[in-house]
């Protein structure tokens, strides 16, 4: 375990809110599960999530929800890893307060940010921010460091963990660029395949007859 000294962050050029398609800042930071570097999770999926503070009533609803779905996640290839800028202290208490009070074991790591270095280098804070009181923003990171989505609430909502599962099955499903997944997709769900490029495309296409909506029975590749 660390001094305490603050979390270090590398890779970083500009503080701005994260894009899709940029490369999730590195970072080495003390966890509740020991010291943590983002780039350890390289080769999986990695759901990144910020929350306002321990012992908070919204924060504590996801947490549960969260580990009681943690199998799920687990199934699909994909860790989970919190973060506030509240100390390790509290939140190695916050999360025994949860598993003595409700009976709930949170396994997976959150992320001690003090020093708000994480929290700025992903652009959940403005440049002169003084505390973290509105973030709730959630990152998609595939295994390759890449941030695929991002969903952003507000202090007051807490997110929906069934829709967390079922954007991440759509990224997983879409990744390799030979389909895209239409609203509201679920696994077993049709998918969209490629909308033609040229007339003669359009005129061979016979996706259910419409060449811009060309929906067809999903049929994955096996996971390797």
């Amino acid at each position: 375990m660390s001094d305490g000294t603050p979390s270090s962050v590398s890779n970083v050029t500009a503080r701005h809110p994260l894009r899709i398609g940029d490369p999730a800042p590195d970072f080495q930071a003390r966890t509740s599960q020991g010291e943590m570097r983002l780039a350890d999770f390289r080769g999986k999926w990695l759901l990144f999530f910020s929350h306002p503070a321990d012992f908070t009533p919204v924060c504590t609803s996801e947490f549960m929800a969260l580990a009681r779905e943690y199998p799920r996640f687990e199934a699909m290839g994909c860790a989970l890893m919190g973060l506030s800028v509240d100390s390790l202290y509290s939140h190695l208490a916050w999360l025994e307060a949860i598993r003595t009070r409700f009976g709930v074991e949170v396994p997976f790591p959150v992320v001690e940010d003090p020093s708000m270095a994480v929290g700025h280098a992903y652009g959940m804070l403005s440049a002169d921010a003084h505390d973290s009181a509105t973030v709730r923003a959630t990152y998609f990171i595939d295994p390759t460091g890449i941030v695929r989505a991002i969903i952003w609430y507000p202090m007051s909502v807490g997110r929906s963990v069934d829709e967390l599962l079922r954007l991440l099955a759509a990224l997983q499903r879409s990744a390799d660029g030979d389909v895209m997944t239409p609203e509201g997709w679920r696994p077993g769900d049709d998918v969209l395949g490629p909308v033609p490029m040229t007339q003669a495309q359009m005129r061979d296409s016979d996706a259910s007859g419409c060449w811009f909506y060309p929906t067809r029975p999903d049929h994955p590749p096996p996971r390797g």
